[in-house]
């Protein structure tokens, strides 16, 4: 399952308006062009943002354009449901605006009282994983620190996986578990 995210918008919305460039380049838009082919200058004028909203649609895969504009904005199973930044306390589930599962902080983060679901997120980094009552925050940074986390969800237990050797002592303590001797 892929989710938008606030990094993913940016990319439909700079074609849509290549002025929003100068607040995407803050979060990888550059190096999202350069990508593509493409060689921006550091601080393009708006005829050049133009030019090259105009470029990334020529070259950029169509299926490219069309995942990114079809990514569902929350996946909820069971207990549980994933969303990119959090979730605005207080509001439905069913109710909540795309502004804030993209881009809430502090109202979702300082929240200590139960949600409808428990949350799984990301968008704000963390050292490690960040698991409380209500939500847990996998978000370790991975563009900066190189560790991906995800979690493994069985029932209502809930391991995360930093990196290989974290799957593994879930895997090995998984196995000693289900034997009766231990061994």
């Amino acid at each position: 399952m892929f989710l938008k995210g606030n990094h993913e918008s940016f990319v439909p919305r700079f074609l849509h308006d290549p002025s929003s460039l100068k607040d995407w380049r803050l979060f990888g838009g550059l190096e999202t062009l350069v990508s593509y082919g493409l060689t921006p200058s550091i601080n393009p004028s708006a005829h050049e943002q133009n030019l090259l909203a105009t470029e990334l649609i020529r070259s950029m895969p169509p299926q490219h354009l069309n995942f990114l504009e079809t990514l569902d904005l929350s996946f909820c199973c069971g207990d549980f449901c994933f969303v990119h930044a959090g979730i605005r306390p207080g509001i439905p589930l069913a109710k909540q605006r795309e502004e804030d599962l993209l881009w809430i902080r502090d109202d979702f983060l300082s929240w200590d009282k139960p949600f409808e679901k428990f949350i799984v997120h990301g968008h704000t980094p963390v050292r490690a994983p960040d698991i409380r009552s209500n939500r847990a925050n996998i978000d370790t940074g991975a563009f900066a620190t190189g560790r991906l986390t995800c979690l493994a969800i069985e029932g209502s237990s809930i391991v995360p996986l930093i990196d290989l050797q974290s799957w593994r002592h879930h895997e090995d303590t998984r196995a000693l578990s289900k034997s009766p001797s231990g061994f």
